[in-house]
């Protein structure tokens, strides 16, 4: 009789079970991927921010040899150490000792807030 009053013992898990371990994961990843891709924005805005830093300084570099030039093409600042990312291409420049930006935009960025740019005396703009 003791025999027939136990129970087998459980084996694996209920489907309540396991639709609420799936519910508890949809909602954290509902919570969690809009959080990443804000975290993936703000490095790739840190990034653009030091590649316009690394331009200007390369800029400077430039202008102790060449203090009467402009800036208008990445070649003449790749020569004096500027490197940009990999996802960084320069868009513009007309950077002079006196004035002007040069203008930098960042391809994994959404359009609208990728562009930045750098002014003759160090002012960096970005949307």
């Amino acid at each position: 009789m003791d025999g027939l009053r136990k129970k087998r013992a459980q084996k694996g898990f209920t489907l309540i079970e396991l639709m609420i371990v799936v519910g508890i994961i949809a909602i954290i990843a509902a919570i969690a991927v809009p959080q990443f891709t804000e975290y993936r924005k703000r490095g790739y805005r840190a990034e653009l921010n030091s590649d316009l830093k690394n331009a200007f300084t390369a800029s400077q570099a430039y202008f102790s040899d060449y203090p009467g030039a402009t800036i208008d093409a990445l070649a003449k600042i790749s020569g004096y150490g500027y490197r940009n990312s990999s996802n960084i291409t320069f868009s513009a420049g007309n950077l002079t000792v006196s004035g002007g930006t040069i203008t930098l935009v960042h391809g994994a960025l959404p359009a609208g807030s990728n562009t930045g740019a750098v002014a003759s005396t160090g002012a960096i703009t970005m949307p």
